[in-house]
């Protein structure tokens, strides 16, 4: 048995194998649309897998980078790649509970969304504090001579 691991590693010239797994999960994405009636359809090809799996690389990455140092940004880009990407790589609503891989990929979607949780709390706490340091000047007191 295989255990369920998005990786972007060799990303080669066609996206490499995280473009492949994309594929097979967005292929599920438009599935579900189209049982729901949206009239939402995805065109998927290679080179467009190649170009979302960049995107994705770079938002963790890029995200990640400024999140290190304390950026708002970098919290929102984070949360953007999370937002997204989570429902469609941890598709655990397309597994019975008797799959092995069930659990394994309920577990990490679930981790994602612990993550999500703190980058929101993370992003509330800094614009908070910085109103708060904006609302608390001192005002210099003139003394009675």
């Amino acid at each position: 048995m295989e255990v369920y691991v998005f990786r972007f590693n060799d990303f080669g010239t066609d996206g490499g194998p995280a473009a492949k797994e994309l594929f097979s999960k967005l292929n599920v994405v438009n599935e579900h649309l189209s049982s729901l009636g949206v009239g939402v359809k995805l065109h998927l090809d290679a080179d467009i897998l190649k170009y979302v799996v960049a995107t994705i690389v770079f938002l963790q990455g890029f995200g990640g980078f400024l999140f290190i140092f304390g950026s708002n940004f970098g919290a929102y880009l984070l949360s953007f790649y999370l937002l997204i990407s989570s429902p469609i790589l941890y598709d655990f609503y397309n597994y019975s509970t008797q799959d092995p891989k069930f659990f394994i990929i309920l577990k990490d979607f679930f981790q994602h969304v612990a993550f999500l949780g703190a980058l929101i709390f993370f992003i509330g706490m800094k614009t908070s504090t910085q109103r708060r340091s904006i609302k608390k000047k001192p005002t210099p007191k003139q003394k009675a001579n």
